[in-house]
């Protein structure tokens, strides 16, 4: 099947990926709707759930293609991705990330965001998740067309070292439609005219990962959450993007 060699989708599956996406993006915004101060992490795992259901979509997560113990990972504080939900209940100015795949029409799409719980977000908090999603669209605007992985992963990097921030190099975006992971690799770092070459109708998610200390990270003993080594708080932000002729379109977005 020459879409798992190159990763360019035909139009119906790019439209399907669309609608998956809008989904997604709503789904977000009934998250920050509904997250508060006391509610558990298993509390809004359960809600996600319902969610998807209700939009027609399939829990990627929960499938034998991953196996995770959730439809949503969460990540909460020092968590930086891939975080299992548990019965921990939120607090006031807790900084949690929520990375989220759906399967509609036999399509992937992935998305992730930061925010802080019941309260705006001040001081190195703030910049924190500012400078981890701008970074996420300097590489998006980095895409023109046809481009090499390297430009989009310096884009990113250039955001996240002018910030001053951790950057996570072990943990990176990828290819996705078809299955949940693709290739190629996505990394947070790298050098322009590098990488393989996107062309126009191939999908990838972005994701930058970052820390208000160091880049190293540690696996939790659950299996699945990665936590920074340092204990700092970490930010994660994500989309998936179709490369057109010239430029990008952002696939999870309304």
């Amino acid at each position: 099947m020459p879409e798992l060699i190159t990763g360019q989708k035909t139009p119906e599956q790019i439209q399907a990926m669309r609608e998956g996406g809008k989904l997604i993006a709503q789904i977000f915004d009934d998250i920050r709707a509904f997250v508060r101060e006391g509610i558990s992490e298993i509390e809004v795992n359960d809600f996600v759930a319902k969610k998807i259901t209700a939009y027609g979509a399939e829990a990627t997560y929960m499938t034998s293609e991953v196996n995770f113990p959730g439809v949503i990972c969460i990540s909460t504080n020092e968590e930086i991705v891939h975080g299992v939900p548990t019965d921990y209940r939120f607090r006031k100015g807790d900084v949690v990330g929520f990375d989220l795949v759906i399967t509609y029409k036999q399509m992937k799409t992935d998305a992730a965001f930061t925010m802080v719980v019941d309260e705006q977000p001040t001081g190195v908090v703030k910049h924190l998740l500012n400078t981890t999603e701008r970074s996420l669209y300097a590489g998006i605007d980095a895409i023109k067309g046809p481009v090499r992985v390297g430009d989009i992963s310096a884009a990113v990097e250039k955001v996240l070292s002018d910030g001053k921030l951790g950057i996570i190099r072990e943990l990176v975006g990828h290819g996705v439609g078809l299955r949940m992971h693709m290739p190629p690799d996505i990394p947070n770092y790298g050098s322009r005219g590098t990488g393989e070459l996107l062309n126009p109708g191939e999908t990838i998610a972005i994701e930058p990962m970052a820390t208000l200390g160091g880049g190293k990270i540690v696996e939790l003993d659950d299996g699945w959450t990665y936590a920074t080594r340092d204990g700092s708080l970490a930010a994660h932000f994500e989309h998936t993007v179709l490369i057109t002729e010239t430029g990008a379109e952002i696939i999870t977005t309304k």
